[in-house]
């Protein structure tokens, strides 16, 4: 019982976007950190990172067309706030074994920023 209230404290306490007022002007800002590696358009090319388009309600490793990790093809998630957040966060953690390169994002209003930009960008 106490294992179980921890990993749900945990949980919810790391859920970064909770709370926090999103801006999608400074999202598409903090997005620029990633546009070397992704695309957000419809139809867009992949690079070194998958295109993002449709990436919420999507299964992780699945978009047509890029070479995903073992990691992330078997990691069984799809993509919603919590678990973009959460691999935002901190990829090499979160889905050990995938391919991104990236140290992660810290700050709650910027996580909540970038999602906020994700929703309008990527949809």
């Amino acid at each position: 019982m106490q294992l179980t209230a921890l990993l749900l404290m945990l949980t919810i306490g790391f859920i970064p976007t909770a709370g926090v007022a999103a801006d999608v002007a400074a999202g598409q800002a903090i997005f620029n950190r990633c546009k070397i590696c992704h695309t957000v358009e419809a139809g867009g090319r992949n690079a070194v990172g998958p295109n993002l388009h449709g990436v919420f309600g999507r299964k992780a490793g699945t978009s047509e067309g890029f070479v995903y990790s073992e990691g992330m093809k078997s990691s069984g998630i799809t993509w919603d706030d919590e678990q973009v957040a959460k691999y935002l966060h901190n990829p090499r953690e979160f889905i050990p074994g995938n391919k991104m390169a990236f140290p992660g994002i810290k700050d709650d209003k910027e996580m909540a920023d970038l999602l906020a930009y994700l929703h309008e960008a990527t949809k």
